[in-house]
């Protein structure tokens, strides 16, 4: 497993931008399938947007298709998530995920939390109308 911290978060207007950053501790980073998900208040985790181990394949929810950008440095052992143009149902908190199974299987690209086994702590992102 791996252990992971989020930052990057905070109190925004809509139509504004924030850039959520997940470190990760240990060696094997590079192998892992790295997801972001959300939580809002009394509703479910839900995928947000994913990246292979290499960072070359990525899969987003419609929700936020070409508003964010997931990319990663596996010689920073950091995975990041871009979000422009924000919108109050934005508002949640954002979990950062490593998946359950370390690859360096190019299309292996997990959508579901339950696919994942590392959680970092959450960081919360508010978007103000």
């Amino acid at each position: 497993q791996v252990q992971l911290v989020e930052s990057g978060g905070g109190l925004v207007q809509a139509g504004g931008s924030l850039r959520l950053s997940c470190a990760a501790s240990g060696r094997t980073f590079s192998t892992y399938c790295m997801g972001w998900f959300r939580q809002a208040p009394g509703q479910e985790r839900e995928f947000v947007s994913a990246i292979n181990w290499k960072g070359g394949r990525t899969a987003y929810a419609e929700a936020v298709k070409g508003r964010f950008t997931i990319s990663r440095d596996n010689a920073k052992n950091t995975v990041y998530l871009q979000m422009n143009s924000l919108k109050p149902e934005d508002t949640a908190v954002y979990y950062c995920g490593a998946s359950r199974v370390a690859t360096t299987y190019y299309s292996y690209l997990m959508t579901s939390p339950l696919d994942y086994g590392s959680w970092g702590q959450g960081t919360q992102v508010t978007v103000s109308s």
